[in-house]
């Protein structure tokens, strides 16, 4: 199975949230902000994840996916030299 480039960045998007703090807890997207940050943030929005389509919160459901999100790239290598033999 491979990954898409589109579903790489909306994990990348996903880890922007500090789940940590409620006051740190929204994202907001500029509009000179990079392409695929601005799609990633529609695609999220539209799939329930968020509340705005330029970032805002996590909706309930994004909470839980970003949990899942931040989790995977907290302990998963990040770099060949990371990886054990």
């Amino acid at each position: 199975m491979e990954l898409s480039a589109e579903f790489l960045h909306d994990i990348e998007f996903l880890n922007l949230y500090n789940l940590n703090s409620a006051l740190e807890g929204g994202v907001k997207i500029h509009h000179e902000a990079n392409p695929r940050r601005v799609a990633s943030a529609q695609r999220l929005f539209e799939a329930g994840l968020l509340t705005q389509n330029d970032g805002g919160y996590l909706t309930m459901l994004g909470v839980e996916v970003a949990e899942h999100a931040q989790a995977i790239v907290r302990l998963l290598p990040k770099s060949k030299s990371e990886m054990v033999s």
